[in-house]
Formats: C-alpha cells, structure tokens, sequence
C-alpha cells in the first residue's frame, strides 16, 4: 500500500529534478540527513546536512543527470519507513551521445514523510569515467562538488 502512495510522489519530484527543480526533493530532506554516495570520483561524498546534500544535488541538475526509477518500494510504519528506488542515471553530451548510464539502488529511511538517510549504490567506476569524460569536455562543475 506504502509504495502505491509513494511511487508517484517520488515520480514526480524525480521529474522535477531532472527539469532543473531540485526543490520537491530537497523538501522531503530532514536538517539531519545523512547522504552517502561511495567511490573515487568527483561525485563521492558523505554528508549529514540538508545543506549539504543540496549542494550535491544541485550538481546533478547542473550537469543535466537524468535519473530514471524503474522501480519503487515503499515498506514500514510512518514513523520508520524504508525506501528503495532501483533506476538508470544518465547523462547526454552536447551532441545528443550518451556520456553516461548508470544503473542504481537508492536505499533510505524516511520518518512521518522526511528522508532521514540514503544510499546511492552504483557502478563507482562508471562515475569515475564520468568524471574523466567531463574533465576533458571543460564543463563545468566537473571536478568539484
């Protein structure tokens, strides 16, 4: 019942992201979120501030990473639910190749509706080449989160 409530919520604010609006995700963040995004690239980082993970967010929108879920489970009471999203990020160069695809696994636990902590599991090494691909491309935003 939790993940048919859900999906379409998260649908939704995935959407917005991928248009530029980091705004409906970054609402369902408590002040004390504790991110964790692994690996060697650019684009790992562990945080635990609202804050901070939206300056990590506002990278991806940035950059125009699309992130796609092919699959959301919702489970758990109100006060200690735990979500998994399983999806494909990607990221188009100027023009129109494909620089980046990347299969994920979000897993978090929100509490009354705010996120509380998350996950993003991943191909690290794919993010990696990412990071050399951008480099050599001079966009922006390509070596700092």
């Amino acid at each position: 019942m939790l993940t048919w409530l859900a999906r379409p919520m998260l649908v939704r604010n995935l959407r917005k992201l991928n248009a530029g609006d980091a705004g409906p995700v970054l609402r369902m963040d408590a002040p004390d979120i504790k991110f964790r995004f692994p690996g060697e690239s650019s684009f790992a980082i562990e945080v635990d501030t609202a804050e901070e993970h939206a300056r990590w967010l506002e990278r991806f929108v940035e950059l125009g990473v699309q992130i796609t879920p092919d699959e959301i489970v919702v489970q758990g009471p109100p006060w200690h639910m735990t979500m998994c999203v399983r999806g494909v990020s990607y990221l188009d160069g100027p023009g129109g190749d494909r620089w980046y695809t990347n299969r994920f696994v979000m897993w978090g636990h929100l509490r009354w509706g705010r996120l509380q902590d998350y996950e993003v599991y991943e191909d690290t090494q794919e993010t990696a080449r990412l990071d050399v691909r951008l480099e050599a491309a001079g966009r922006p935003g390509a070596m700092t989160p």
